[in-house]
């Protein structure tokens, strides 16, 4: 490097210091992670390249295809200035940083990696690897450093702002002088907002005469990011313009979802999606999933999937959607519930993700508000050029010989994951939707909320092909490849954080598979799996989520994520310790050509 570190660094230190504000607090934000670090993650990380073929598109589509990757950059910073209050001044630095300089381009790399100025370091721990605020379980879609217990309280003195202040897509704020002068020089600046939120900003004016830092408000994340939602707005509507003659029903779709931004109710937009039948392109196009709250685990995060459809894998999918009241009626709980078996279903290559959705996500069923899903039902999306990628099925499979016992190396299959990730999906329509008294799940359990249905899901789909098996319509190498990669599905190579969902339940499956015997570890570490113990083992845990699920206490949620996420390191940590030599790289970072990525 021709410069000292120093002197690249500390005009962004105290740019960022003074962006933090409050942010901050009173500590000193940490220091910037030198080279050698970003380059101990670069080391760990595989880069992913997705560059499927958009000549069949019409000129309308490919023209389309621009608008929407236009807002898709748009979500993108949405989704990290969700993330991190400080994400836009680090943006604005590192785009006019000597990225020629070897540390300013290791932290674009690194800034691209985890979509934000916080990392997640080698052994799972999250860290800021530039001069700026840690992360907080609210994010940015809290008050800075708030805790739940001072929102509970908040909302036990004025229970009428619960449902704002724990909205889906809200931001909540501290009634400053600041804040609410931001948010309504907003509302002035878009009359259409200030006209479809009516009374908004009369409440703000009110608060406003009297401001209180210990008063909270939530605005509609349309208001809170006013400019960005009425950009998005537009590209949508020029893309709406462009493919209407070719594609009317994604031409309506995209209509319905632009002004779903602005109102900052989606039901017109899912009911479009979910019932439209588009010709190439789909989108996913976002707030949905409230994974990145850790706070309360209700708030949803930006995301966006452009996707080409594969209509022969497409077609083939749909035709294994007719037993899906079958399934219902068999899970062990009760009352069941009727749902829709023509929930469209289709197979598609990824042209873009941003967001939440970026990374190497294999699939997802939505909307997932029990109410919009009963009127209109789900769309489930695979991925297909990710779940048939070559170097992260070896990757797999390297992890699957480290964990298991010689006679069951060659049990996995690219099939198998292909078929468990299409029925987890399907396991999110399944089940419990609701408490027993009525109750979201999502403001039931708070933050457990995701594990639970993230567990639930796999189970359904492990549930699901015991049921085909003992129809006949899933062969029994078909079912031993999906339950082979059931078991792929609990191996963690780090202890789960509890802001960690996913591997959370994973832990619990594992521990809980190994308490009833379907597993088994030797000295060593290794695992036998007893396969005719699966059937009972996958019912019985799945009855107990579902009671959890219907009861809706989150202190009965928390007590048995306790009980079966233990970590032992005779047995979890040696096994761990395999998997991490036999995986290879710890992070995946997907490069675009749509979007004129090269990789690094």
């Amino acid at each position: 490097m021709s410069l000292p570190n120093a002197v690249i660094l500390l005009p962004f230190a105290a740019l960022l210091i003074v962006a933090a504000g409050t942010a901050a607090g009173a500590d000193r934000p940490p220091e910037p992670w030198p080279l050698e670090r970003c380059q101990a993650i670069f080391e760990k990380t595989l880069t992913v390249a997705l560059t499927p073929d958009l000549s069949g598109l019409t000129p309308g589509e490919k023209a389309a295809v621009e608008e929407l990757l236009a807002a898709g950059e748009i979500l993108q910073n949405l989704y990290e200035d969700a993330r991190h209050p400080q994400a836009a001044a680090v943006r604005a630095w590192l785009a006019e940083a000597p990225v020629h300089e070897e540390l300013p381009a290791c932290q674009v790399g690194l800034y691209r990696l985890f979509q934000g100025p916080i990392a997640t370091t080698l052994d799972n721990r999250r860290e800021p690897f530039l001069a700026v605020a840690p992360e907080t379980p609210g994010k940015n879609v809290y008050p800075p450093g708030i805790t739940a217990a001072e929102v509970e309280a908040f909302l036990a003195a004025h229970p009428e702002e619960r449902e704002a202040i724990l909205g889906e897509r809200t931001a909540v704020r501290r009634a400053t002088t600041a804040a609410l002068a931001r948010d309504l020089a907003a509302l002035g600046r878009h009359p259409v907002l200030d006209a479809l939120h009516p009374g908004l900003a009369d409440r703000l004016r009110a608060l406003a005469a009297a401001p209180d830092p210990a008063r909270l408000y939530a605005v509609p994340y349309a208001v809170a990011w006013a400019d960005e939602h009425v950009a998005l707005q537009r590209h949508l509507f020029r893309a709406a313009d462009l493919v209407a003659t070719d594609d009317p029903e994604l031409a309506r779709y995209l209509r319905n979802r632009g002004r779903d931004f602005l109102s900052n109710d989606y039901e017109s937009g899912d009911a479009a999606w979910v019932t439209g039948r588009f010709r190439h392109l789909n989108a996913q196009i976002g707030a949905y999933e409230t994974y990145d709250d850790a706070l309360f685990g209700v708030k949803a995060f930006p995301s966006f999937s452009l996707l080409l459809r594969d209509p022969e894998a497409s077609a083939g999918l749909a035709r294994g959607m007719a037993a899906l009241q079958e399934i219902e009626d068999a899970l062990p709980y009760e009352p069941h519930k009727r749902v829709r078996s023509d929930i469209p279903v289709g197979a598609y290559e990824v042209i873009a993700d941003f967001g939440q959705a970026r990374g190497t996500n294999t699939a997802s069923i939505l909307p997932n508000d029990p109410l919009y899903a009963r009127r209109y039902g789900r769309l489930i999306l695979l991925r297909g050029n990710i779940m048939t990628d070559p170097e992260l099925f070896a990757i797999a499979e390297r992890r699957w010989r480290a964990a298991v016992a010689p006679p069951h190396a060659g049990e996995l299959a690219l099939a198998g994951g292909y078929q468990r990730t299409l029925w987890h999906e399907v396991g999110h329509y399944l089940g419990v939707d609701a408490t027993a008294d009525g109750r979201p799940l999502d403001q039931a359990l708070g933050a457990w909320t995701d594990a639970l249905e993230e567990l639930k899901a796999d189970l359904v789909s492990l549930f699901a092909v015991q049921r085909f098996a003992a129809a006949g319509t899933m062969s029994a190498a078909e079912r031993r490849a999906v339950e082979a990669d059931g078991i792929l599905r609990t191996l963690l190579e780090h202890p789960p954080r509890r802001d960690q969902p996913y591997q959370t339940m994973m832990l619990a499956q594992m521990n809980y598979f190994l308490d009833r015997g379907l597993l088994t570890a030797d000295a060593d570490a290794r695992l036998a799996i007893r396969y005719e113990r699966y059937p009972e083992t996958v019912a019985a845990m799945l009855g107990e989520v579902l009671a959890l699920q219907r009861r809706g206490d989150p202190a009965a949620a928390e007590a048995f994520f306790t009980r079966w996420t233990n970590w032992d390191e005779a047995l979890h940590e040696r096994l761990a310790e395999r998997l991490r030599e036999a995986a290879g790289p710890r992070f995946r970072v997907v490069y675009y050509r749509a979007l004129g990525e090269v990789g690094p």
